[in-house]
């Protein structure tokens, strides 16, 4: 079965505070979860709440990671949705559990896209032909 993409849902709960709580800290660990899953980072945007809690988005080639954070709870929801088949989201999802010192994790995966029942791959790139057959 193929699909065009592989979303984690990843809960974080039990993280140390401080860590979620610190905006250039978590944007980096974002930066880098993005780098280890070998994905081409395009653009990033981060924003800090008051009094506390940061949301922020790395947007990659291969689609997506973000991140929104309740430091007060210990918690912080993750999504990491990538396509194609050179991404690893899972060292992603390793890599910002141990970062957030994340003592009750949970990663749910989700297919998304097309699904392919026949054993065939689908491309996560078309060209203009191919484009125009399928409209």
């Amino acid at each position: 079965m193929h699909a065009l993409g592989t979303h984690l849902l990843v809960e974080l709960k039990d993280c140390n505070p401080n860590a979620i709580r610190d905006l250039e800290y978590v944007k980096q660990s974002m930066i880098e979860a993005a780098r280890r899953a070998r994905a081409t980072i395009i653009d990033v945007s981060f924003h800090e709440f008051s009094p506390f809690g940061i949301s922020g988005m790395v947007v990659i080639a291969e689609s997506h990671l973000s991140i929104h954070t309740w430091p007060e709870y210990g918690y912080a929801a993750v999504d990491i949705f990538t396509c194609g088949e050179t991404i690893d989201p899972d060292e992603a999802a390793r890599y910002l559990i141990e970062r957030f010192e994340c003592k009750n994790p949970s990663v749910v995966e989700m297919k998304r896209g097309i699904i392919s029942h026949s054993g065939e791959k689908l491309p996560h790139k078309v060209n203009n032909e191919a484009f125009q057959m399928v409209s």
